[in-house]
């Protein structure tokens, strides 16, 4: 009778083995969720910094708000910072500005801009959710989760893409996600 329950219970685990291997692998529904987010923002951040002109980098709607050059310029940075800490990629390192942002070409600045979510999308093409939990570094020599991080970044892309535009609107320019849903006049 022995014999027999162990012959049942080892074809059950044989039956079982082949159906649990096939089980697919868990979607890494965060990081899949950054990944989206990333690509959204990205190309709004660029295309608004791209459609200020290049005059108007050193505005501000008031002396206390950052201006278009300040953004573009803090955006490349914590890029740099919170995209190497979500993903555990060291940022490459970027040379400091000669002066401020808001005497820095903004060609400069846009590039800067453009190499940051590029590294971005590079550091984030293997992100999985297995590591949530790690401590990452943070702004202010702080440690928090990888998992703040990844919920830190979208909020501050959506902050500064805010920010752009309204600049772009007070300087009568569209912002790109406004001028991709308009309605043509008939």
């Amino acid at each position: 009778m022995k014999l027999i329950c162990r012959m049942a219970l080892g074809a059950a685990v044989l039956f079982a083995l082949p159906v649990h291997a096939q089980q697919p692998a868990a979607q890494p529904v965060v990081a899949n969720a950054l990944r989206f987010f990333l690509g959204q923002f990205s190309n709004n951040l660029i295309a608004a910094s791209d459609d200020m002109p290049a005059s108007k980098y050193a505005y501000k709607s008031t002396p206390q708000q950052l201006s278009v050059a300040d953004v573009v310029e803090h955006l490349a940075g914590s890029n740099l910072l919170l995209c190497g800490s979500a993903s555990g990629v060291t940022a490459p390192v970027e040379a400091k500005l000669a002066g401020t942002p808001d005497v820095t070409s903004p060609d400069t600045l846009r590039a800067r801009l453009r190499r940051s979510f590029d590294f971005c999308k590079s550091a984030f093409a293997s992100l999985d959710d297995s590591r949530l939990a790690d401590s990452v570094p943070f702004f202010g020599g702080r440690k928090v989760t990888r998992a703040q991080v990844i919920l830190a970044l979208p909020y501050d892309w959506a902050d500064h893409y805010s920010q752009m535009a309204i600049y772009l609107r007070i300087n009568g320019i569209s912002p790109p996600n406004a001028r991709v849903r308009a309605v043509p006049t008939p």
